[in-house]
């Protein structure tokens, strides 16, 4: 799931300034089960946006914030429902993750579509208000080399070949909260009996396939119309 968080309530009141009919889109996916940008997120958002207007005096029947919530910003299909809503507003506001933020301007052209959240990782809810990075799509997955726990998103030096000399007691270097992804590569080779495994030093990493070959498509012809 991508994981993302709410930007700061007085940053978006700066955004949202000089419009005065805002739409707030909650998305029901994977900002909704990270508890960042759902339906009750959204009216949340939208209640603190009003009281702060009443606040400076600016409430007046001209002026409204109303919200709405799609299954999911990230595909056009799902965005028509809201069309008229969006036609109304000056501005909307979205929570969804970037995609959605994207797919929304791009669905509304003539509308000015703003991001109330900051999209973090690709990651996984590890216990109640605790989610992890777990993937950077970096395009070229090793999963099969590493059991299963990626040194890309993992290790804080992205080493396909590790530990570092920085690890210490299972820990990284950088901070003594964060595990050492490739202490955690090893013990999870050995308990599936695969330590010779890690004896063959992967190659360096072909970033072409990463962000260095500019923005990514995943082409599937056998699907395409």
């Amino acid at each position: 799931m991508i994981v993302a968080e709410q930007k700061p309530v007085a940053e978006i009141l700066r955004m949202i300034d000089g419009y005065r009919r805002i739409l707030v889109v909650g998305c029901g996916t994977c900002v909704t089960v990270c508890m960042a940008g759902g339906e009750k997120e959204a009216g949340i958002l939208a209640s603190l946006i009003r009281m702060a207007w009443a606040r400076e005096g600016r409430l007046s029947p001209l002026i409204d914030v109303s919200e709405a919530t799609v299954e999911r910003q990230c595909e056009w299909e799902f965005l028509g429902d809201i069309a008229e809503k969006v036609a109304a507003s000056d501005a909307v506001l979205s929570m969804g993750c970037g995609a959605g933020v994207q797919a929304m301007a791009r669905m509304f052209e003539g509308k000015v579509v703003l991001p109330a959240l900051n999209t973090k990782f690709i990651g996984m809810p590890e216990r109640q208000g605790l989610w992890t990075e777990l993937c950077a799509g970096c395009g070229d997955c090793v999963l099969d080399r590493t059991g299963g726990i990626c040194p890309i998103a993992r290790c804080s030096k992205s080493l396909l070949n590790g530990p570092c000399g920085g690890s210490q007691n299972g820990k990284c270097e950088v901070s003594k909260d964060i595990d050492c992804a490739w202490q955690l590569i090893f013990d999870r080779m050995k308990s599936l009996g695969r330590l010779e495994a890690l004896g063959t030093v992967l190659p360096p990493k072909d970033w072409f396939k990463n962000r260095d070959g500019g923005p990514r498509k995943v082409v599937r012809e056998d699907m395409l119309l």
